[in-house]
């Protein structure tokens, strides 16, 4: 099966008249070219499924108004990692929200949409009381989350206190999307992904957070099961994972462009927990899909040390910024709490901050726009907490920070 990712106002853009370029403009009067303008039509994009043959594909590649065409990859849950060493009796609570500066923060993310896309959520947790819960189930097996995972991530995100507890980064949204794309086993597929990263732009979410990854290894092992010979296979699976990234980086260059009509999007990813620097310190695994895609504000893991904060043994490495991700409490499926460890947890954490920068850029009279909230993000975190010895490639641009006022 194949993903199609076509946009439809393409032909309507390619006979669209450009607008008359400025005086002083390169080429202006000069003849030579025209001065590159924005387009008054934003792209609209659409998702195809559909099986192909070598033939079809290359006819369909062909259409002006396809972007980008890609292998369904299977997707699975980035499982919290490592399980063995979660002690309820080590975590302390809300650490992660002091380190942020989310306790402190004028800001609560009030009046600002995000979206959890995970395994769903426990739609009767005393966490999401008072948020209104707009739910889509692309797995197929219920928004109600069986798993655990996804409620963790919302918990962290926007949940309210529990039992006298804080566990939400930005208790003051009060409008959410929660996207089921993992089933109850934590396994999904690319194009479920794709679709509800649509459906979340379409539904003018400011903040998407996801703590999933995909499965290369499961797709290799899919086609080896229908007959493929071990070597196609792999091949293949490779081509598919270079096709999925070429069409995350076109699903995001659409919402980049589409921006400048409804505000944008900031989208966060976990980097992922398979690198191993407890067994060796150079095992270690770059970010991977989606936390790779262009754009992509992808999170490590960050945890506590006697030398101030440092990288988690499995967060991978390359995020673009870091965010508390060992012993982290939030909400468990059925009521109460559970600590997790993992860039799931670290992934939830940035989002939450991208939601109070969000309130905070409209309350500073600045246009408010996901470029403008993704800079703020970036160019205010800080390295002062972490550990100096732990390699700047693994922290990123360092530990997100909140909005401590109103910015000019």
């Amino acid at each position: 099966m194949f993903v199609i990712l076509r946009d439809e106002n393409a032909p309507l853009r390619n006979r669209a008249p450009r607008p008359a370029a400025p005086p002083g403009a390169p080429g202006f009067g000069t003849g030579s070219f025209d001065a590159p303008m924005a387009n008054p039509i934003p792209p609209a994009p659409k998702l195809e499924s559909a099986e192909l043959s070598a033939k079809d594909l290359r006819d369909v590649t062909r259409d002006p108004a396809v972007t980008a065409v890609a292998r369904e990859m299977p997707t699975r849950l980035i499982e919290p990692q490592p399980l063995d060493e979660v002690r309820t009796e080590d975590a302390e609570p809300a650490w992660g929200i002091a380190a942020v500066g989310a306790d402190t923060s004028a800001f609560t993310g009030a009046g600002v949409r995000v979206a959890v896309l995970d395994t769903g959520i426990d739609t009767n947790h005393p966490a999401f009381a008072g948020v209104a819960l707009n739910t889509r189930d692309f797995a197929g097996s219920g928004i109600e989350d069986a798993n655990g995972h996804g409620t963790h991530c919302a918990g962290t995100v926007f949940g309210r206190d529990v039992d006298g507890n804080r566990i939400g980064v930005a208790r003051g949204v009060t409008d959410a999307l929660i996207g089921k794309v993992l089933g109850d086993d934590g396994s999904g597929s690319s194009d479920m992904l794709f679709r509800a990263i649509k459906w979340a732009s379409d539904e003018q979410a400011q903040v998407i957070s996801m703590s999933l990854g995909f499965d290369f290894p499961g797709l290799v092992e899919s086609l080896v099961d229908q007959g493929w010979p071990t070597l196609l296979a792999g091949s293949a699976a490779l081509e598919a994972y270079r096709q999925n990234l070429r069409m995350f980086d076109a699903l995001m260059d659409m919402l980049r462009a589409q921006a400048a009509f409804s505000g944008g999007t900031v989208v966060c990813a976990a980097a992922g927990n398979e690198s191993r620097r407890n067994i060796d310190p150079t095992f270690e695994v770059s970010a991977s899909l989606p936390a790779a895609a262009f754009g992509v504000v992808s999170v490590g893991a960050l945890g506590q040390g006697p030398g101030g904060l440092n990288i988690a043994s499995f967060s991978n490495t390359n995020p673009t910024v870091s965010g508390p991700g060992v012993n982290v409490i939030s909400a468990a499926t059925g009521g109460g709490l559970r600590p997790l460890n993992g860039t799931s947890m670290a992934c939830p954490h940035v989002a939450g901050i991208a939601a109070l920068w969000w309130e905070a850029q409209r309350a500073s009279g600045s246009p408010a726009f996901a470029g403008a909230v993704q800079a703020r993000l970036m160019a205010t975190c800080t390295s002062a907490p972490i550990d100096p010895a732990t390699d700047a490639l693994d922290r990123g641009q360092g530990l997100v920070q909140a909005p401590a006022m109103a910015i000019g």
